[in-house]
Formats: C-alpha cells, structure tokens, sequence
C-alpha cells in the first residue's frame, strides 16, 4: 500500500497535517473556562462561514455525527402540532422522514426516485392543499447520488406558502451555496467532517435568532440532542450540557482557520469544482461515465457508472492497495455505482496516482 493514503469517500476526509496537529495540544477538561471560551469561538466562527448568516444566526456544536445535528435540528424546530413536509430523493431524504416519525411530529413526504430531481411540482400541490405545512425539510447535497438539490427553486416555494426550512447541509456546509439572508432558513444542520476538513466527533446546529428566542413548542424529543439546552448553555457561560469531544474540536478550530486562510467558502468550492472536472473528464477517458449531468451534481462528489464486466469489490480492493478509498453505492443502486468524492487534503500527486491506478484496474 502506499505510504500515503488518500480518502474518496464522502467524509471523513484525508486531513492536512495542520489539522492533524492540531489535535495534539494538551489536554483540556470540557469543564475549564479555556474550553468554553474555544466553544463560543467555534459557534460564532460556524456561524460567519456563510456571511449572510452571521448577523442572524447562532450556532451549537454537537458531539456526534451529522445524523445527531440532524436529530437536534428535527426535534428542536420542527413543530409538533403543525406539519413538516419532507422532500426525499435519496437514502437522506428518506431518513429525516424517518426522524420524525419516530419523533411522533406530524410529517408529509413528498418522494422522487433516487435518479430523479425533486418533485417540485409535488411539492407545491402539497403545499397548496395542506395549510398546515408550516415546515419543509430537505436534503441540500444528497450524496446517495451526489445531486445537488434545487434550493434556489423550494425557496421560492417555501416563501409564497409561508413556510421556513430545515436543511440538512451535512454534505454541503462550507462549499455550496446557502443563501441565509434570502431564503426562509429556519435552521440547518451540518458537520465538521466534510467540507469543512476538520475530523468525526463534531456536528452542529444554525438557527436564526429568532427562532432559537422563540424556544420550543413543546418539551423536547431528547435529553441529549435538545438543541436549545446547547444554546442555553453555550450562548451563556460557554459550557455544554454533556462531555463535548475536546481533541475534535481542537481539529475543528484550527479547520476553520484554514478555510478562512485559504479564502473562505467560494474559493474551496472553486478548488472542488475543478477537482471534480477533473476526475470526470479522466475517468470519460476510461469509458467510466458519471450518473448524473454536471449542472445536476455537486462539486463534492460525484457517482459513476461500473463499467460492463468490473465489480465495486474489484474496483475498492485494487484502489485501496494503492492507497485510494472509493465509495459505494446504496440501495438498489449498490452493484451499479461508485461514488468519488473530492473533499480534503488531495494534491497534484495524489490525482495522478489516482488516474494511474485506475487505468490498471480498469484495463
């Protein structure tokens, strides 16, 4: 195997020695003054990743994947007397349907097929016939196929029926497009694993300001994921509720510095972007072609087609000898696909090797 190993799957990420670093600071007890104060540092930067959202919105940090941010956002903000649409069109989609369900809140879903955009369509029938919608939830970057959800386009929806957004971003904070100041965001819940290129351990929660005073409309769905004992604690002497994952948010802190260093979110996008491009115009050369069109797509990852005759099993172990750790479809999907995602410390060197092996496994 090569020495070093680089990661193509959609989160965790290969991280640059910096953050790795970064988690070998001295130990700190959750509990100490330097601790909370480094917590009410991450929320507020969180918060200023988009500028749209930093003069309106607060952030908590998690410890916990991107499924327990979602859990938080679903249980704290979507309503319990009122409806919560749910637009699905992939294994995520599905789950924050899930979610509420087993929260016992009332939900619609409004479900297109994995290969398909969202029902729009659907969707404003939905809301049309059923005034009590007050909430539509949505996947932003739905990595079962690495689509990226027309939310410029439900926005617009959501405004004229009167209805706020729950955004699950877990694939998509820090690189693609959140318009905080012009859509109804109510709140959105991400990761520090993904783009942000910080480590697993860390998620949180954005809501707007209003919506965190307003509290919830009942007691909450959870002891540990109430996002607003979170708020509480953390927007007043800085701790938390429960034992936060220090060394995590040692890597999370000094991520985010590196994303600012670097230029913020428009120019890691730009950096994904041509990262991408360039893995699907390689692999075309290999007759390997992409599941979705590019302006369907994501800059974070994209799935590919298996070509005729060759196995993801065949396909990952050959990749992973050398180095490379590939993704694999889900569901229905899973013997047709791969998924290539692009997020991390990935340099010149590591693509080349990448379109060297796999023009041996591929021959």
């Amino acid at each position: 195997m090569s020495s070093r190993s680089v990661l193509l799957n959609p989160g965790p990420v290969t991280l640059t020695e910096r953050v790795r670093q970064a988690m070998l600071r001295d130990d700190w007890c959750h509990r100490e003054s330097e601790f909370a104060e480094l917590t009410q540092s991450i929320d507020a930067r969180l918060a200023s990743v988009y500028p749209s959202a930093e003069s309106e919105f607060e952030a908590v940090m998690l410890t916990g994947s991107g499924t327990a941010a979602l859990e938080a956002m679903l249980g704290g903000f979507a309503p319990d007397t009122n409806k919560t649409l749910v637009v699905a069109n992939g294994v995520y989609g599905e789950r924050s349907s899930k979610i509420l369900e087993y929260q016992r809140k009332p939900v619609r879903l409004v479900a297109s097929a994995w290969m398909e955009p969202m029902d729009l369509e659907g969707v404003s029938r939905c809301l049309e016939a059923d005034p009590d919608i007050s909430h539509i939830s949505v996947v932003h970057h739905e990595t079962t196929t690495g689509r990226l959800n027309d939310l410029f386009e439900l926005a617009r929806l959501a405004e004229r029926a009167g209805c706020q957004l729950l955004i699950d971003a877990v694939s998509s904070f820090g690189v693609e497009e959140i318009d905080f100041r012009n859509w109804p965001v109510a709140a959105v819940a991400a990761t520090a694993n993904k783009c942000l290129h910080a480590v697993p351990g860390v998620s949180f929660v954005l809501a707007r300001q209003d919506v965190w005073r307003a509290g919830p409309s009942k007691s909450p769905h959870s002891v540990y994921l109430d996002p607003f004992a979170y708020h509480a604690a953390q927007h007043g002497d800085g701790y938390s509720p429960f034992t936060q994952s220090v060394q995590a948010a040692f890597a999370l802190d000094e991520a985010l510095d590196e994303l600012a260093d670097e230029g913020g979110w428009q120019v890691r996008r730009t950096i994904y972007r041509e990262r991408a491009r360039r893995v699907a115009d390689e692999l075309a050369g290999f007759g390997v072609l992409p599941l979705l069109a590019p302006a369907e797509r994501s800059c974070v990852l994209c799935a590919f087609r298996l070509p005729s005759g060759t196995t993801y099993e065949s396909l990952h172990q050959h990749l992973k000898q050398d180095g490379f750790i590939i993704y694999a479809g889900q569901g229905h999907s899973a013997a047709d696909i791969c998924r290539i995602a692009n997020m991390g410390d990935i340099c010149e060197s590591d693509f080349d090797r990448l379109f060297e092996s796999l023009r041996r496994a591929l021959a």
